[in-house]
């Protein structure tokens, strides 16, 4: 079965490069790893053409047993059906593309061989989770890809943001990943398995099923939506649990494309996709997902006017995208984020790699304020940045106008008041997308120059191994949304084969409801216009006119001061309290510390007795005999008396 080649694929390549990559050399270790990515990534679309076909249908192949304890019975397997043969597909073309792209921007990286290991680890730890058949194999892909995640964002571990970055992303999916593991064991509680496949079936049987915990009266559907969305918003970086993922740009710019474009962060979606009839159940969960991916998407978006580096920006962007596909699921229309997650991972993987082919031409600057005046240095870069922003904006023909309007249209038409609040904070946040994408490309690309005369002189247009990747990508932001669609879309074409629940709405949106998108996207292109490249004075001037707003804005809504004060802070304080009390003055004096110096001490005073004298030791015979004879009498008196 090609299955098997496209899992375990990216973990040969792994391994190879991993354990062998010092004596294979630099060249063969990107040979190597780079051909098995794009076999797998070949493989991958075989599959979603032939169900798409319908050469193909669904199917499972067990790899071997796992877990077998009491009623407990998990096996290895993986599973094949519309919704994961999707996710097949995006993430092996993207990482394949990112392998390819990594060959050329990291030439002058010594540690080549162990970072082409990790990102081919890091894409069959997501393979192995979106073809799992069970839960506890999701979950042991969902941390495997968190810990490679640590590993990647950490490449450069000699600096210290860089480390920070990764124990920030790894402790903060931790606390999500807690509420994940209490859901797995709710599900096995409830449903005496983690089948998904029997889970779905089920849980039509198990609503309004209660359970009491803590004094209070729980639906059983309803806590295990949520305490599975929790760990999801963890994962896809939602408001709350977002902080780690505009950090995790301290990794190198390829890892930015992976992680954010289509694997990592698109976890949680998919998650909540494939338990769709779960939440389905949920109603409550669900609306609870609309507004925390609705305020996700305009909060992000709000960051993303006021950022400087052009990797945060865009950073800031995919969490504001992200958002959409969650408000998405939240009104039910799971095909239409499923959508929006397959045309967001070219546009975003192309804006991420754009922004490493700038970064590489202008000596790692990643400071848009000292850029400028460089699109005839780099044309090409230039027109696929224009390219991968018409995308993001959701300007026609373009991918994101097919699968953002789709949310929008959904939201508005889903018969929830939580989907017209959605869809009003969406058509907002896409003017937002709309203003920092062209801020991105004037700041960028027009105006003066405003870096160095050195740097600037010695900007040159990318390599062939970057180009290529960027020309594929740019491909798919044209034609991903109009070719995909009626295939995402409409739900007459039977193309999931029930591998998700389908809305079906009977009512249209109004026209207005239609235009209205498209009409703020524009919008925001032309005030950013006005703004960056007509009358450039004006954001200076808006912001001193406006200081605390800029600095709310530029400051991330300070959720990173509030965390470090309320979290951080006390968190140290409590642990310098308990090492102080507990470890250095409960436990070390009592025990090894308190048992040593007491026996050292002794020792100091028994060694004094050894002096040397003769005559000490002979005081010390008389005064051994002396108390053995008293002992003596004593013990006879004592005798004689008994025996009176």
């Amino acid at each position: 079965m090609s299955i098997y080649l496209v899992v375990f694929l990216p973990l040969l390549g792994s391994v190879m490069a991993g354990f062998l990559g010092k004596k294979m050399g630099v060249k063969l270790t990107h040979l190597v790893t780079v051909s098995l990515m794009f076999v797998s990534a070949f493989l991958s679309w075989n599959i979603f053409v032939g169900l798409i076909n319908n050469d193909l249908s669904m199917y499972v192949c067990e790899i071997s047993p796992w877990i077998k304890v009491g009623q407990l019975e998990v096996y290895w397997s993986l599973k094949v059906d519309t919704l994961s043969s999707i996710m097949l597909v995006v993430v092996t073309s993207v990482s394949s593309l990112v392998h390819l792209y990594s060959t050329s921007y990291m030439h002058h990286d010594p540690s080549q061989q162990r970072f082409m290991s990790y990102l081919s680890l890091f894409t069959f730890m997501m393979l192995m989770l979106v073809t799992a058949e069970n839960m506890l194999q999701l979950f042991f892909g969902w941390e495997g890809v968190g810990v490679c995640s640590y590993l990647l964002i950490g490449f450069w571990f000699k600096k210290e943001s860089a480390n920070q970055a990764s124990m920030k992303a790894f402790l903060v999916n931790r606390v999500a990943d807690l509420s994940f593991v209490v859901g797995l064991g709710c599900l096995f509680l409830t449903f005496n398995t983690l089948d998904i496949n029997d889970i779905n079936s089920r849980v039509e049987t198990m609503s309004g099923l209660y359970q009491v915990a803590f004094g209070v009266k729980w639906d059983v559907i309803e806590l295990i939506s949520l305490l599975l969305f929790i760990g999801a918003m963890g994962k896809s970086a939602q408001i709350i649990l977002h902080t780690w993922l505009p950090d995790a740009m301290e990794g190198p710019t390829p890892v930015s494309a992976l992680i954010h474009a289509a694997t990592m962060v698109t976890a949680g979606v998919f998650l909540v996709v494939r338990l769709s009839p779960v939440y389905e159940l949920a109603p409550y969960t669900s609306q609870l997902i609309t507004y925390v991916g609705a305020v996700t998407a305009l909060f992000a978006g709000t960051i993303a006017l006021t950022q400087n580096d052009i990797k945060r920006v865009i950073a800031y962007s995919t969490c504001s995208q992200l958002g959409y596909m969650f408000f998405a699921t939240g009104v039910g229309a799971y095909n239409a984020a499923m959508f929006h997650l397959f045309t967001h991972a070219f546009f975003k993987a192309l804006l991420f790699l754009g922004a490493g082919a700038i970064i590489h031409s202008l000596s790692d600057e990643q400071d848009m304020r000292k850029m400028g005046g460089i699109w005839k240095k780099i044309p090409s870069v230039y027109a696929m940045t224009w390219i991968g922003s018409l995308a993001l904006s959701g300007i026609p023909f373009f991918a994101g106008y097919y699968s953002k309007d789709a949310i929008l249209e959904s939201s508005w038409i889903s018969g929830h008041v939580s989907g017209q609040h959605a869809y009003i904070i969406g058509v907002i946040a896409a003017g937002l997308t709309a203003f920092y994408s062209w801020r991105l490309i004037f700041m960028t690309f027009h105006g003066k120059n405003r870096s160095d005369a050195s740097v600037f002189n010695n900007i040159h247009a990318p390599s062939i191994m970057m180009t290529i990747p960027l020309v594929l990508l740019s491909a798919g932001a044209i034609f991903s949304g109009f070719l995909g669609h009626e295939l995402f879309l409409n739900n007459d074409n039977n193309f999931w084969h029930g591998s998700i629940v389908l809305a079906h709405h009977n009512s249209h949106p109004p026209s207005w409801v239609i235009y209205l998108p498209l009409f703020v996207s524009i919008s925001g292109i032309v005030i950013a216009y006005i703004f960056y490249s007509r009358k450039t004075h004006l954001p200076n001037r808006l912001s001193k006119l406006l200081p605390n707003v800029y600095l709310f804005l530029f400051n991330k809504w300070y959720f990173d001061e509030i965390y470090q004060k309320i979290f951080v802070d006390n968190s140290l304080k409590l642990g310098s309290f308990l090492w102080r009390k507990g470890d250095v003055n409960t436990i070390d004096r009592l025990g090894p510390d308190g048992i040593s110096k007491t026996i050292s001490n002794f020792s100091e005073r028994l060694v004094k007795t050894q002096s040397g004298y003769i005559y000490h030791y002979a005081l010390s015979m008389v005064m051994g005999v002396v108390l053995f004879c008293l002992f003596l009498i004593v013990t006879l008196l004592s005798n004689k008396g008994a025996n009176w």
